[in-house]
């Protein structure tokens, strides 16, 4: 029975570590990951800032705002709708406009400033860090850099138990955050990469 009993707590101790403790989460519980872009299909407002490019043609790429009328303005073709296109549909509508004065223009426009929607293209930390934070969402933003940003866990947080919350697809998912391992022990498997309205908790203790 003693041997019975060894294996039993064994297993139970073996199962507990791959759940997740020490920093380390299955794949199957991580964030599906979204790809490199997470403002393919996002359609410009007004505020937003562009990065209009013309191969082979550098005097005629503009770093230019989508004005409130949701045009921007782009040197030789003037005026081009923006405001409630995707960055492609705009490329694609300037290359027609170009054709005029260039044989074959290829355009690529990129979004270099999310200004127009306040919630879906902000990143949150809540709860038990110095300075929580609602900021502008950057390309390769982490887990850690947002934390960082808000100055690091307070002295009565609770860091191993943090969460992200994401919406996909219109529901809200949430995926542990093993915080004290990130900032203490290195171990970054739930370093996860952000996007655009994702907000990170991390709850505080209580006596």
């Amino acid at each position: 029975m003693s041997h019975l009993r060894y294996f039993f707590l064994f297993s139970v101790l073996f199962l507990a570590g791959c759940g997740g403790r020490g920093g380390v989460l299955p794949p199957e519980q991580r964030p599906p990951v979204q790809g490199p872009s997470a403002t393919a299909e996002y359609r410009l407002g007004v505020g937003d800032v562009v990065n209009v490019s013309v191969w082979k043609n550098e005097d005629l790429s503009v770093r230019v705002p989508v004005r409130p009328d949701g045009y921007i303005s782009v040197p030789l073709v003037g005026d081009v709708l923006a405001g409630k296109r995707t960055p492609d549909e705009v490329a694609r509508d300037t290359e027609k406009k170009l054709l005029q004065y260039i044989r074959t223009p290829k355009v690529s426009v990129i979004v270099a400033e999310l200004n127009s929607d306040e919630f879906k293209n902000r990143v949150r930390v809540v709860g038990g860090v110095s300075e929580p934070k609602s900021i502008s969402h950057r390309e390769g933003m982490t887990v850690l850099d947002l934390v960082l940003e808000a100055g690091g866990v307070n002295e009565f947080a609770s860091p191993e138990s943090s969460k992200l919350y994401r919406t996909i697809k219109g529901d809200t998912k949430v995926y542990p955050i093993y915080l004290e391992s990130i900032l203490k022990d290195g171990v970054l498997d739930t370093n996860y990469d952000l996007y655009p309205g994702d907000v990170i908790s991390v709850p505080e203790r209580r006596f």
